[in-house]
């Protein structure tokens, strides 16, 4: 038989199988000898005080063995023949509406502009190395999207959007710890993720769908206001109603549905800096020791956010134990993100420190953008579509894509501090909120390296004076967050899409498109990989309907 228990007990007993047993078999009053095997269903730190505690949920098999696997398994049967689906884009998102295509009996033709998860890893040293950005294959571009090898987390609160079991499930069916499916904030880690996406394309590509790297969507074939198909930069045509999946760096496909009047609207996002503390110094906050972590404790995690003159200032992505990355998608840009490995063991801790921007903070910056910038926005535009009216340009530019271009240009600007490589500017925490230059910085895991910069003169006002007063609130609610021991490092601006491609709330289609379901983060409506991925099942379900009525 079984038996469930919820427990509250100390770290060193749920760290051990064997202590754990004895631990319920004293305080449950069961025969050691008896329990068999334990499983754990739901974990949680509580580290509110001096004394952390681990929230247990365990499943207790007393004279029998688990019968069943740790996760549910989905079944995907063959689909050659079948109709087809276009899946632009290999992240989460893209990936994850391919896997549910097959279930519904429709093939998925899975089109990557970047290369496969394993030979992306070569072009992400040479970033490090040669501060050479190739803009098909990056941090942004490649199998897996942005998540692949920038840290794996799955922690979503959007659970309301769908399933986010099923997304986890799958997950382990395709070799991720099944531990996700018990831990509160699950992590798969950056150097094991790789591993399951190729699992996930194998399975793609045996049930009889189709996945195409270094192939790029250049253009949606649009008849009568419906979607027929893709061209790409291979000269190939796909066919097919079309799952748009690109991912939020994805500038091209935003300016080419803008260019060909595609209703898009302008969105907030959220800009700041990464933060990157001693590992050690979170863990002493967190757990309230100077001793910090300990044998049996995790890398500690932290999680701030406050309001700042209307705006939300707040921590982002947080990665424990882990490093900062190059995450730049082209020229003249520097742009960073954190990553953390499965076993979270490095020096450093880091996370994004962010603030809330809307399309109404940067309108009066417009007036003053250079006249060479807008020349630029206007040349991409019309390469786009040569019959775009001055009128027409001004209103994409100005209402349409002026966050866009804000992005651009603040990482632009960073590159520039930065001595036009990918060398990161930085500033002291606390220095930061002083208005201090910093004549030195600390040791970072920022691999391409670091020069002193003074972040709050050259970045707008209102999003450093928004972060120096957010900071300031932080390090009165956790006293030592607020230290020189800490480095910012410019700038992270790659959290969401700076546009929606704006689709219908029921049929999941664009509302003027049809046969087009823009997906995931990079359309405007997840945020995240697993949310990404429940999105990307919720599309390829509303792919079915259309196919089908």
């Amino acid at each position: 038989m079984t038996q469930e228990y919820q427990l509250r007990i100390l770290p060193e007993i749920a760290a051990n199988e064997q202590r754990l047993k004895s631990y319920l078999a004293q305080e449950k009053g069961l025969n050691l000898r008896d329990i068999q095997a334990t499983r754990i269903l739901k974990r949680s730190i509580d580290a509110r005080q001096r004394t952390i505690f681990i929230n247990l949920k365990v499943r207790v098999y007393i004279n029998e063995l688990p019968k069943e696997d740790e996760y549910e398994h989905t079944v995907y049967n063959k689909v050659e023949g079948k109709p087809q689906v276009i899946v632009v884009g290999a992240g989460p998102g893209g990936l994850f509406a391919a896997l549910r295509l097959i279930e519904l009996g429709l093939r998925p033709i899975v089109i990557e502009r970047g290369k496969n998860v394993r030979d992306r890893k070569k072009d992400l040293a040479q970033i490090s190395r040669e501060h050479a950005i190739n803009p098909e294959s990056n941090y942004s571009f490649g199998e897996g999207g942005a998540g692949a090898y920038s840290d794996g987390k799955l922690y979503t609160r959007s659970k309301k959007r769908g399933n986010v079991d099923k997304i986890l499930n799958v997950f382990c069916q395709h070799g991720a710890s099944t531990s996700i499916l018990a831990d509160a904030h699950p992590h798969i880690g950056t150097d094991k993720l790789p591993r399951v996406i190729e699992n996930m394309r194998n399975t793609i590509i045996e049930c009889g769908g189709e996945v195409h790297f270094q192939t790029r969507m250049d253009a949606l074939i649009i008849e009568k206001g419906e979607v027929k198909g893709i061209e790409t930069q291979t000269g190939e045509t796909f066919l097919g109603p079309v799952i748009l999946a690109t991912g939020h760096s994805a500038r091209d496909v935003y300016r080419w549905l803008a260019a060909h009047e595609v209703t898009l609207e302008s969105k907030g996002i959220a800009m700041g800096v990464r933060l990157e503390h001693p590992a050690h110094l979170i863990d002493q906050i967190q757990y309230h020791s100077k001793t910090g972590r300990g044998k049996y404790l995790p890398a500690a995690e932290y999680s701030f956010v406050t309001q700042v003159e209307g705006r939300g200032v707040y921590s982002f992505c947080m990665c424990p134990g882990g490093f900062i990355v190059p995450a730049a998608s082209g020229p003249e840009q520097v742009v960073v993100n954190g990553m953390s490995p499965s076993n979270r063991g490095s020096r450093w801790s880091n996370s994004g420190m962010v603030v809330e921007i809307q399309p109404e903070d940067i309108l009066g910056m417009q007036q003053s953008i250079a006249e060479e910038i807008k020349a630029k926005q206007n040349e991409q535009l019309l390469q786009l579509n040569p019959s775009l009216c001055t009128a027409k340009l001004t209103t994409i530019n100005q209402k349409l894509l002026s966050v866009l271009h804000f992005q651009e240009e603040l990482e632009r600007q960073c590159w520039l501090q930065g001595g036009r490589q990918q060398i990161a500017p930085a500033q002291r925490m606390l220095d930061f909120t002083r208005k201090k230059l910093s004549y030195d910085l600390p040791e970072s895991s920022y691999a391409p390296g670091l020069i002193s910069s003074p972040l709050h003169f050259w970045m707008p006002d209102f999003i450093s004076r928004r972060l120096s007063l957010g900071f300031q609130q932080f390090g009165k609610s956790s006293r030592g967050f607020l230290t020189n021991e800490a480095v910012m490092i410019g700038v992270e601006t790659r959290t969401s899409s700076p546009v929606r491609i704006v689709r219908d709330k029921e049929t999941l289609q664009h509302i003027t498109v049809r046969g087009l379901f823009p997906c995931g983060e990079g359309a405007g409506y997840a945020g995240g990989i697993v949310s990404a991925g429940v999105d990307g099942e919720r599309c390829a379900e509303a792919v079915a309907h259309y196919l089908h009525s």
